[in-house]
């Protein structure tokens, strides 16, 4: 085995699903706001829910064309960087990424083009429905995503044959692996909570220069209204996650709270500097015995340490355990702003704090951090396994050289800074025009500058979803 190759290839693929990672939990939320919208204009006709939604559909086409492309590039490195895990686990993984593409992804294909393109087209019932049903292709898609990472994670349902491969004997084991149904809750959960802290910072950040722009203000109490009740729920949802973890896994939790030695009453470590060398904390910051309380829900009870696990089948610790600490700190800081916008909802008026609209602001990348430092958390968490006590990463890598590798690596990153940089900030330059970017003043209505996608009024006969059944 080539360890530079093992180590180049592990890099590459860790970059490549970051950048991918960030697109998928933004539309699974954005596309489910876009279908709250549309359906909020259907009901009550308000202009405002149109415009924000002739807005964010934008940026979603954007988004969801770039996570394709990535989502292509993974597909790619698991044939040529992982062909041996590839060989080994296909029978078991490929038909749930099969089943993906069946499923989701040609739920998404069969209507996006009715989402994007027919407003002129089609009647208003039809579009919503499409609407609809892409955000529900996009909870299909993280549904077998998830189902196949957490299988990865917990094997369950499965045999080895006589040639020395894998098969399925219990599908339903297999798609319901035991850590599956909260990791799927948490995942979902994260991206309604990246969706409405970019909502809530772009129209933050509108409203910081033009204060009466009332889909600005229509877009934050909405944001507010998701993350003041998403941020403590996910705080639940992680809370059962992490019983899983201590049950299935219990040297991932033994890393992520840096556990040395097997012993009741652990304390929680608010901050540590953990040393693989010497198998302790160099120093740490510590609640007495709530480490315990936490992940076991007993301030009495005994819980694993990393010595109780041999050295070779140990996760890394330190990295594990501060990506660990960012995710939960960034959701600490999300319940607290949503407590403080409720707050402000109550007494009427949220935009008129500039404090409050430049902590949104602050806030508005704060879900995509949390996102990666969980994934961090559960894929590093895992090592030296990629299928958990059945094949070590070292023995997934395909057998190709240092060189072929960085060439690879190094194309991408190329690739990546020019392309997805571009896409980024256009992405931000839309965002930073607003919903009405190429119209007038707004006044007591939403004026249409001429030529622009909301000339077109509804009750127009011919105009966008006008008089068609």
């Amino acid at each position: 085995m080539d360890v530079e190759a093992l180590l180049l290839s592990r890099l590459q693929f860790a970059f490549t699903i970051a950048f991918h990672i960030i697109f998928p939990s933004f539309t699974i939320g954005l596309a489910s706001y876009l279908a709250v919208l549309e359906g909020l204009w259907l009901t009550t006709r308000n202009e405002v829910f149109k415009t924000l939604y002739l807005f964010w559909v934008k940026i979603f086409a954007i988004s969801f064309g770039m996570g394709v492309v990535t989502g292509v590039v993974m597909s790619y490195e698991l044939g040529a960087n992982w062909s041996a895990f590839s060989a080994l686990a296909a029978p078991v993984i490929g038909p749930l990424l099969a089943f993906e593409v069946l499923t989701a992804f040609f739920l998404e294909a069969s209507f996006l083009g009715i989402m994007l393109f027919g407003w002129k087209r089609v009647g208003p019932g039809l579009h919503f429905t499409a609407t609809l049903l892409v955000a529900i292709g996009t909870l299909v898609s993280a549904f077998w995503i998830i189902s196949a990472n957490s299988w990865m994670q917990y094997p369950t349902g499965f045999a080895h044959t006589p040639q020395g491969g894998l098969v399925a004997t219990d599908w339903q084991a297999v798609i319901f692996s035991p850590t599956f149904p909260a990791r799927l809750a948490h995942m979902s959960l994260a991206a309604y909570l990246t969706t409405s802290l970019v909502v809530g910072a772009a129209a933050a950040w509108r409203l910081l220069r033009r204060p009466d722009e009332a889909e600005s203000k229509m877009a934050l109490r909405m944001a507010v209204g998701m993350f003041a009740i998403v941020a403590p729920l996910q705080l639940l949802v992680g809370d059962i996650s992490g019983k899983d973890v201590l049950r299935f896994q219990p040297a991932k939790l033994a890393a992520i709270e840096a556990f040395w030695d097997t012993k009741a009453g652990q304390a929680f470590h608010i901050a540590a500097w953990p040393d693989r060398a010497s198998e302790s904390n160099r120093w740490e910051i510590s609640i007495p015995k709530a480490g315990s309380f936490i992940t076991a829900g007993s301030a009495d009870a005994e819980v694993k340490g990393l010595k109780a696990f041999p050295r070779e089948d140990r996760p890394p610790v330190a990295i594990v355990f501060w990506s660990f600490r960012v995710m939960v700190g960034l959701g600490v800081l999300m319940i607290g702003l949503g407590l403080w916008g409720a707050w402000l909802c109550w007494r009427g008026a949220p935009e008129r704090s500039r404090v409050f609209l430049r902590a949104c602001v602050a806030m508005g990348p704060a879900g995509f951090v949390a996102v990666i430092a969980g994934w961090i958390v559960a894929e590093v968490g895992r090592q030296p396994w990629v299928i958990t006590g059945v094949m070590r990463t070292a023995e997934g890598v395909s057998p190709v050289g240092a060189g072929q590798v960085s060439a690879s690596l190094l194309g991408f990153l190329v690739v990546y800074a020019i392309i997805f940089s571009v896409g980024l900030l256009y992405i931000l330059r839309l965002i930073a025009e607003g919903p009405l970017s190429g119209a007038d003043e707004p006044g007591p209505a939403v004026q249409r500058a001429p030529g622009s996608a909301l000339a077109a009024a509804p009750d127009d006969p011919g105009g966008e979803l006008g008089d068609r059944p």
